[in-house]
């Protein structure tokens, strides 16, 4: 079974509950382009219409061979800037409409969200959605909004819900990066979502988290950025303060997605971390992403074996599907 592990999706009906239920997000504005304002924020891009075309994005899924994808939703909108309580509503609301789309349409896979504004919180609605049959969480870099940091130590709970539940940890970058310097040439996307990465993935690493919490299923997206080229210099540091997480048994517990976009960079990852560590993803509906996925698979040098499972038998192994 064919399987892209990493592509994102608003649900259709999404929005229209959002606007009938405005009495309980004070905090969320939604503006006339369609975008979202949270909590006095700046306002989202507006929900492109590839977020929630669910015939066009099957349609896609079959002229690519794919049977099945797993969804996260869409960054823009996770609402970890929210005060608490409201958070926690808009995860479940978020999660219900989730769900009701996967069973609507089993082919999609959905992964929960929980409101990291609160790690406790975030662990309760964890535990709720594991119930209600998520097999993985997706979160961003920057919890809490801008500089936040998923080694806050008020984040335990989340991570050691995680751990118990053996859940599936995807962890993706932020749009923005909080880097001012990627605003320009199209940068957010091309280099701030890999520096985003390093610095989110660096500090769980080096705090200890990706081998304390092994039992959750931790990926790092987007290839896992520039961590397999930068091993050298993280041991190096590692070297320097043995207090620190071993770099090298993170990136061995670690799993990665396949959407680096040049085969010779898939083949180092894969001489790095080893292809059974490896999942095929497109980041549909985005440009930036690999909207033919399964085409730098078969261009890297791989066994049959291995491209079995990346393309496929690692996600579903990992997900129980």
């Amino acid at each position: 079974m064919i399987i892209d592990a990493h592509a994102h999706l608003v649900p259709p009906t999404l929005v229209d509950a959002i606007k009938s239920q405005a009495d309980k997000f004070p905090s969320v504005r939604i503006t006339e382009e369609g975008g979202f304002a949270f909590a006095g924020g700046k306002p989202t891009r507006p929900v492109s219409k590839g977020l929630s075309d669910l015939p066009a994005r099957l349609k896609w899924m079959d002229e690519n061979k794919i049977a099945r994808q797993v969804v996260g939703g869409w960054l823009d909108i996770f609402g970890n800037d929210l005060p608490v309580e409201e958070g926690v509503a808009w995860s479940r609301l978020y999660n219900a409409h989730m769900l009701e789309t996967a069973k609507a349409e089993p082919r999609f896979v959905p992964l929960c969200l929980v409101p990291l504004q609160d790690g406790a919180r975030a662990a309760e609605v964890l535990r709720e959605a594991h119930a209600a049959g998520f097999r993985g969480t997706m979160i961003g870099t920057q919890p809490k909004g801008k500089g936040g940091v998923l080694d806050d130590p008020a984040l335990l709970p989340f991570w050691e819900a995680a751990d118990a539940l053996e859940m599936g940890v995807f962890i993706h970058p932020v749009f923005e990066s909080g880097d001012d310097r990627v605003h320009d040439y199209g940068m957010a996307n091309a280099v701030g979502r890999i520096t985003d990465m390093m610095i989110a993935f660096s500090r769980l690493i080096y705090a200890g988290h990706v081998t304390r919490f092994s039992r959750a299923k931790i990926v790092a997206g987007i290839g896992g950025a520039a961590l397999p080229y930068a091993i050298g210099r993280l041991r190096r540091n590692y070297t320097l303060d043995k207090k620190l997480g071993d770099p090298d048994a993170a990136l061995a517990t670690l799993y990665y997605d396949t959407i680096v976009q040049d085969p010779r960079t898939l083949r180092y990852l894969a001489d790095i971390v080893g292809a059974d560590r490896i999942m095929m993803g497109s980041d549909m509906p985005f440009p930036i992403g690999d909207l033919e996925p399964l085409k730098i698979v078969a261009e890297t040098a791989f066994s049959d074996a291995e491209r079995a499972s990346i393309n496929g038998g690692l996600a579903q192994r990992l997900l129980g599907l």
